[in-house]
């Protein structure tokens, strides 16, 4: 009987399929359970069976589960992103399976209760709070004082998240997020907090260990669409072990510690505070940048948690990785987009890799669906790899035609 890894649900921009790919090299048979397959980057891949189901239904997935286990030895049970690795987990408690505990891994993803977890354990961070309609939302940032960011209490990939300068940037963005535009995953709360000024670092956590710290930095305010991150960090021995120390004290506050975790800081004039703490993997290129800089591969030491086995985390050398976004810079159709073949040949590249196809229609919310593509490069210094990194993007250029004016419409 053939071992399998069951994938809950999948991702657009690159996790999916490497969990996948991990997964095959360990000789496991992946299966993906989710509601629409053809959306996400496994779809394609060889070999791989993909099975539509409704993945916010715990009873139907444990159906098919069971229904998979007449066929195959089901090793381990997981999933790549936010939305489904809850109750990916709860599936591994149902089945005895290794795994998370659900109940920690469900309140790390409503902010607020993170939030209060954090506080109550002496982690920094900044000032915060709940609000559920217009009224408090203003008068929790008048409490905060301005510039304040606000954003849903449950949600990711910088979805539906804005710096707010001024009392009215504050109402127009509550007004967008509880007006019906913005699509909730639960009943709407919104977390109003303070701006956290200072560079952006993030810990990449397996078990209790930190292994990799990198930093990143993001396209203009008020959104903040992930622009690229570098693997290691820069920083000196007292910085890497503040930071080390922090994320260890969130794990212990959120009751982590079983699997990945990915915590986000920002470095103020009192040091590193927490912005998140997700429990999971970053998404994708994180996983590539932290294998090319370290030799340490994150998936693959997940699964093989997932499937009972030990992992191997030590670092097998010392490179610099850095990844760039490709980000669009209008609305409109994308008439196409290429170089990435030129790009790949440049020395030192290690990915190039485009998730929007021609004649996909772009419209930039200020989130991680701008992003047309990523490009990942590696050296054994800094600044040769930012030279890498710069002579394969200026290789890849993109169309994007704007979507007709009414007037233009009313014309033809």
């Amino acid at each position: 009987m053939a071992r399998a890894l069951i994938l809950i649900g999948g991702t657009i921009m690159g996790s999916g399929l490497l969990y996948v790919q991990a997964a095959q090299r360990l000789g496991l048979q992946p299966i993906t359970l989710s509601a629409d397959p053809t959306r996400y980057d496994h779809f394609a891949a060889k070999e791989v069976e993909s099975i539509r189901v409704d993945t916010d239904d715990l009873d139907a997935l444990i159906r098919e589960c069971s229904r998979l286990r007449a066929t195959y030895d089901i090793a381990g049970i997981t999933g790549a992103a936010d939305s489904f690795y809850a109750i990916a987990s709860k599936l591994c408690r149902h089945f005895d399976l290794p795994g998370p505990n659900p109940g920690a891994i469900e309140q790390c993803l409503d902010k607020y209760t993170q939030r209060q977890l954090l506080a109550a354990s002496g982690v920094p961070m900044p000032a915060y709070r709940l609000a559920a309609n217009a009224a408090e939302v203003k008068d929790s940032a008048a409490e905060i004082g301005l510039p304040v960011i606000v954003k849903p209490a449950v949600g990711s990939n910088s979805e539906g998240v804005r710096l707010c300068r001024t009392a009215d940037e504050v109402v127009e963005h509550t007004n967008y997020l509880l007006g019906g535009q913005y699509i909730w995953r639960s009943a709407p709360r919104i977390l109003v907090e303070e701006f956290a000024q200072g560079a952006y670092y993030t810990a990449e956590i397996m078990g209790n260990e930190v292994v990799a710290i990198g930093t990143g930095d993001f396209g203009p305010p008020p959104h903040f669409v992930y622009r690229g991150g570098t693997f290691p960090a820069l920083l000196s021995d007292h910085e890497h072990e503040r930071i080390a120390d922090v994320s260890l004290s969130c794990l212990r506050a959120l009751g982590l510690g079983w699997g990945p975790t990915n915590i986000e800081f920002r470095w103020t004039r009192d040091g590193p505070v927490v912005i998140e703490v997700n429990p999971r993997l970053a998404g994708s290129p994180t996983p590539q940048m932290v294998h090319l800089a370290y030799g340490v591969d994150l998936i693959t030491a997940h699964i093989k948690l997932v499937i009972g086995e030990e992992c191997d985390l030590r670092r097998r050398h010392s490179q610099t990785a850095t990844a760039r976004f490709l980000v669009a810079d209008r609305d409109g159709t994308l008439n196409w987009i290429g170089g990435n073949g030129e790009a790949a040949a440049v020395s030192g590249v290690a990915e190039v890799k485009f998730y929007a196809r021609p004649q996909t229609p772009i419209v930039r919310k200020g989130d991680y669906l701008d992003c047309l593509g990523h490009v990942v490069a590696a050296s054994s210094s800094h600044p040769r790899t930012e030279a890498i990194l710069q002579r394969a993007v200026d290789l890849i250029s993109w169309s994007i035609t704007p979507f007709p004016t009414p007037d233009e419409v009313t014309l033809t």
